[in-house]
């Protein structure tokens, strides 16, 4: 394990101006106020937050610009921000709205080069890029790149893809699986390890997080950097302060 200290990192999905939670990206629930959830976060001792505008793309219009503004205000650890960024623009009015980082998925997936402009403007701790990803239905070990909040299925295999965002500029990966999303099952181990293998830059592990283990799972077998989270923090069934003293207390490096 690297000495590194890891990072948690709440996720908040924005759909219609409101935290909304699904399971494998459907049946959303409204959640509460991303200005109120975030507030809380930061006090309990996030290292970082993901504002995800999950459908920004869907619904064709640009990322919510107060919500991220007001979360901003309220908060003091690193904002990712992500959904429906398309252009260089975009991306400047969200990093002086208040957003520390930007997200891509789709967009890149239809330029790739977004990405490498994105890295020479902003500089690469700047971008993340988010992959959505789902077990392939025939052959093992082989997952399916998904974009537009998961309902279209793209020709690119999860690896081949992870190989041109890194070589395009991307700053850090996060890997949502679909299969485990929302089911605190725990996270997509095997996706997670093939990522790991290809790529030195830091992953972010996103969906199924469900216990404490789960999390503590993928650091000590080394496949992510950070763990990123919705339902368990949601629905107050794991306070992060508990969740951090947890995993030090087996010998993760954390910052408190």
């Amino acid at each position: 394990m690297s000495l590194l200290a890891k990072r948690i990192i709440p996720c908040l999905d924005i759909h219609d101006g409101k935290v909304v939670k699904g399971v494998n990206f459907v049946d959303l629930k409204n959640m509460g106020d991303p200005v109120e959830i975030a507030s809380t976060y930061n006090r309990d001792g996030a290292d970082e937050l993901t504002l995800l505008d999950i459908s920004a793309t869907h619904q064709n219009r640009k990322t919510m610009l107060d919500i991220i503004k007001a979360v901003s205000k309220v908060t003091f650890i690193p904002l990712t921000v992500g959904g429906g960024i398309k252009s260089l623009d975009e991306m400047y009015a969200l990093l002086s709205a208040g957003a520390d980082k930007i997200s891509l998925n789709s967009a890149a997936i239809k330029n790739p080069k977004l990405i490498a402009e994105g890295a020479k403007r902003f500089g690469t701790q700047c971008i993340v890029v988010a992959i959505d990803t789902k077990k392939h239905s025939l052959i093992a070990n082989k997952w399916d790149v998904y974009i537009r909040g998961g309902r279209e299925k793209t020709e690119w295999d999860l690896k081949e893809w992870v190989k041109i965002a890194c070589e395009m500029g991307a700053g850090e990966l996060l890997l949502t699986s679909m299969d485990t999303d929302g089911t605190k099952s725990g996270y997509d181990i095997q996706a997670l390890k093939a990522v790991r293998n290809i790529t030195n830059i830091p992953i972010i592990a996103s969906g199924g997080a469900g216990t404490k283990e789960h999390v503590l799972e993928i650091f000590e077998q080394d496949v992510a950097d950070a763990a990123l989270a919705a339902s368990i923090f949601h629905s107050d069934a794991m306070k992060i302060s508990e969740l951090k003293e947890y995993l030090s207390s087996h010998h993760v490096p954390m910052r408190f």
